[in-house]
């Protein structure tokens, strides 16, 4: 058994309660009770114990779209490049990389990124991969990563007609492959069925790949990132986006849709009807200059489960928050707005997206949930309370602020130190692995 106490207890469960001088108790891999640290140090005498010395004790924290690739572009100079908008950021940087990833790529961003998520706190990771030049395996070269260092991730592999047909029906036999190996009672791993975005799928590949998932397995796809994606969609189609995914039964309460930046009060309707997770990514489509989502209508209107991802841009999930909270005051201009909804996104809705592919409880620290748990080294200069504690964190916390992060019950950081894995070896394989990547780009 293992107590981690001796600090403030922000458990993130109905009650949102706040537990001062608070414990929680882990057996296995799952919480087996919460409270005074005296009380359960007394309660279990034998069991080891951690002492975080006043710093704060939450639920590990949940990234609902991210991409593991991307780490490999990191710091990469290409000729000519100069991009004016997103199609030729597109072109001349994303599907050059993606098309040239190996699986020794693959499975090394995967094991940087994974390691950098447990650094910030990140228990869960919604990873949307796409390599075209390594299709098949490369979900497994993933979970492979995925369960050296013990975070929980739901994979996909991104179908796109962009490089032929041939290329299509092999994406689509990678997803499902990787759907049939998992255990349905195992529940480190999960599977989605991953698209690109309308205007790479013809209706031909949306028909195949409604026909070849099962129902109970949804879909995520990137949705009017860009303008774009909405033009193409109604030149050819004569439809919104969402009206056509709608049309190829692609939505639902396990389906995933990216950023939803130039959506329409009609398909807002039609996201609140079918109840589709909608996944927010303030730092990357201000990166991208791709413009920015009516999220605060879609939350308090039409009460749409907004989630909140990184698009790959980081694995901080802070530091996506005190963006998202910025960038939403900024947009309507009005100081007032974002507080609750964007701490909404982390806390509650990533908890709420999470919890529909999970078995396990997640996000919340409450007796019967999954042991991810993680300590940050926060001690506020005003007085600390539930009523208060988001405020705290969001001018206070960011990733490099969690000391310890916990996953199942096994230990992985502890004081900023990775347990059990060589990050030095693993760092030189990953430049390794990189340099030999921009070679061939």
């Amino acid at each position: 058994m293992l107590l981690i106490g001796n600090g403030t207890v922000i458990t993130r469960d109905q009650n949102q309660s706040c537990i001062p001088n608070g414990c929680v108790a882990i057996e296995g891999e799952h919480i087996v009770g919460l409270g005074d640290t005296k009380a359960l140090l007394a309660l279990f005498p034998q069991a080891e114990y951690i002492d975080v010395k006043s710093r704060l004790i939450m639920p590990g924290l949940i990234n609902t779209h991210h991409h593991s690739y991307s780490t490999m572009a990191r710091g990469i100079s290409l000729p000519n490049y100069a991009p004016r908008n997103f199609l030729e950021i597109l072109q001349g940087l994303w599907w050059k990389l993606d098309s040239k990833l190996s699986i020794h790529n693959c499975y090394y961003s995967a094991l940087y990124t994974f390691m950098d998520c447990i650094k910030n706190g990140v228990t869960t990771v919604f990873d949307h991969h796409a390599s075209y030049g390594a299709i098949t395996d490369s979900l497994e070269a993933i979970t492979r990563a995925s369960t050296e260092l013990g975070v929980r991730s739901c994979l996909c592999f991104e179908v796109s007609d962009r490089h032929g047909e041939e290329s299509t029906l092999e994406a689509m036999k990678a997803n499902v492959n990787y759907m049939n190996q998992l255990h349905p009672a195992q529940d480190q791993h999960k599977a989605m069925m991953g698209l690109h975005a309308s205007f790479t799928l013809s209706d031909h590949t949306l028909a195949q790949v409604r026909e070849l998932t099962p129902s109970h397995i949804g879909f995520h796809i990137h949705v009017a990132e860009d303008q774009l994606d909405v033009q193409d969609c109604m030149d050819r189609y004569h439809k919104p986006v969402l009206f056509r995914l709608f049309d190829h039964g692609l939505l639902g309460t396990q389906s995933i849709t990216a950023h939803c930046n130039h959506i329409n009060e009609e398909e807002m309707a039609i996201l609140r009807d079918t109840q589709t997770n909608v996944v927010v990514n303030p730092e990357s489509n201000m990166g991208n200059a791709v413009g920015c989502p009516q999220a605060m209508q879609m939350m308090n209107q039409y009460h749409i489960p907004i989630g909140l991802g990184t698009d790959g841009y980081t694995s901080d999930m802070f530091e996506s928050w005190k963006v998202a909270n910025l960038i939403y005051k900024h947009q309507l201009q009005n100081p007032n707005v974002g507080w609750t909804e964007t701490a909404d996104m982390l806390f509650v809705n990533n908890v709420r997206i999470a919890n529909r592919f999970f078995s396990s409880t997640l996000g919340r620290l409450e007796e019967g949930a999954a042991a991810d748990v993680i300590i940050v080294d926060y001690q506020g200069p005003t007085p600390l309370n539930a009523y208060n504690i988001n405020a705290h964190l969001l001018f206070g916390a960011n990733g490099s602020k969690v000391t310890d992060t916990i996953i199942a019950g096994k230990i992985l950081m502890r004081n900023r130190e990775l347990t059990d894995i060589d990050e030095a070896a693993i760092m030189h394989k990953v430049r390794e692995s990189t340099s030999q990547l921009w070679k061939l780009i």
